[in-house]
């Protein structure tokens, strides 16, 4: 009696009882969607780009500095050039700075990073379906001028919460013991030290300078960003051999219907990180410039640029004295920058989401992921 009343628990316990099925066996319900918050999504967007910067950083000193070389100068005038190419400039930084050289302004990127990366990832979404509702589109709808409208906004925030820091970065990175790179040269000992000399000299206000000049930047990166991130990655998670647009063997269809691979994130990212690049580069020349420019009080006891009333003030300024080209100084170390930092941003963004709702449902951080409702 006793063996029959275990072979019936047995049976019975086909739920749990490894290797056992058959007409009794429960299927795991899915998890219940979670819901992510915008403050949520805004420390989840900061902790990916943070983590980002940490390796994208030392690209983003040599864009500076390729970008500030030969400031306003005849394109002639080559034999006062400082770095051949990005790579001489790397070398050159590290062999005579050391890797504090490579690695300057790294705390003022940790926290423009928090401001920047967690406006532009955290408020996306919201911006996004608040566009959708006021059009009367379906918020569950990808609708395109929403989603660039919602990229541009989020963008626009972080710019304006992230611009002093983005000041402090930038003249960090121009700054070298040995030379001059651009016009002018700024020496702070930190982040902190770099706000308070500002405030020192040019006043609060001085803090603002070419915040017009960081919202064109990151309005026309902000734009493209995720939009291209989200179109990419819905066009390979829905392609099939019926829709293959080349014609003969599209290697994406590997990835076909596979929305939380890690080789749809990677491709997906990488796509975006170059539609970026090649919409934000003359901006970023601009506010390169613009924030590393001397500056003076005017009769109005205003802080003022002396060269640059403002970014598109740059552009032609440069464009009459150095060539339209010049532009696009620093553009392969923006990308060397720029690529592998929008990889790694929204890369660990959709892995820091999906185990922050794992753990948020109760789940295993590392489990597949469960619904988010943001």
């Amino acid at each position: 009696m006793a063996s029959v009343q275990r072979a019936q628990t047995g049976a019975n316990a086909g739920t749990t009882g490894p290797g056992l099925k058959g007409p009794e066996t429960q299927v795991a319900a899915p998890a219940p969607p979670v819901k992510i918050s915008t403050l949520e999504g805004f420390a989840v967007g900061s902790c990916a780009a943070s983590s980002a910067v940490l390796f994208s950083n030392p690209a983003e000193a040599v864009k500076t500095r390729m970008q500030l070389q030969g400031e306003l100068l005849e394109s002639g005038a080559s034999k006062q050039r400082l770095y051949k190419n990005a790579w001489d400039c790397l070398r050159k930084t590290a062999r005579t700075e050391g890797v504090a050289g490579v690695q300057r302004g790294l705390g003022a990127a940790l926290v423009y990073q928090v401001c920047l990366n967690g406006s532009r990832l955290g408020f996306y979404e919201p911006f996004r379906r608040a566009f959708s509702r006021l059009a009367g589109r379906d918020v569950k709808e990808v609708w395109a001028p929403g989603a660039l409208a919602a990229g541009a906004s989020s963008g626009v925030v972080g710019a304006i919460l992230g611009n002093p820091l983005f000041l402090v970065k930038a003249r960090q990175q121009a700054y070298s013991p040995h030379f001059t790179i651009g016009k002018t040269s700024y020496h702070y000992k930190n982040a902190l030290d770099g706000l308070v000399s500002i405030v020192r000299t040019d006043g609060v206000r001085g803090l603002a300078r070419g915040m017009d000049a960081a919202i064109l930047r990151t309005a026309m990166g902000s734009t493209v960003q995720l939009p291209a991130y989200n179109w990419f990655k819905t066009y390979l998670v829905g392609l099939t051999p019926d829709n293959n647009a080349l014609g003969t063997y599209n290697p994406f269809l590997l990835l076909a219907g596979k929305p939380n691979s890690f080789w749809t994130y990677l491709a997906s990212s990488t796509f975006s990180g170059l539609c970026v690049c090649a919409v934000m580069q003359p901006a970023d020349t601009a506010l390169s410039r613009v924030y590393n420019q001397p500056t003076m009080i005017d009769a109005r006891g205003k802080s003022v640029g002396t060269l640059y009333r403002g970014p598109l003030h740059c552009l032609y300024l440069t464009a009459k004295t150095e060539g339209p080209l010049a532009w696009y100084k620093g553009t392969t170390a923006h990308l060397a920058r720029i690529a592998p930092h929008t990889v790694l941003t929204l890369v660990l963004n959709e892995a820091y989401l999906r185990y922050y709702s794992n753990w948020k449902a109760g789940r295993r951080i590392f489990s597949d992921p469960v619904e988010k409702v943001v």
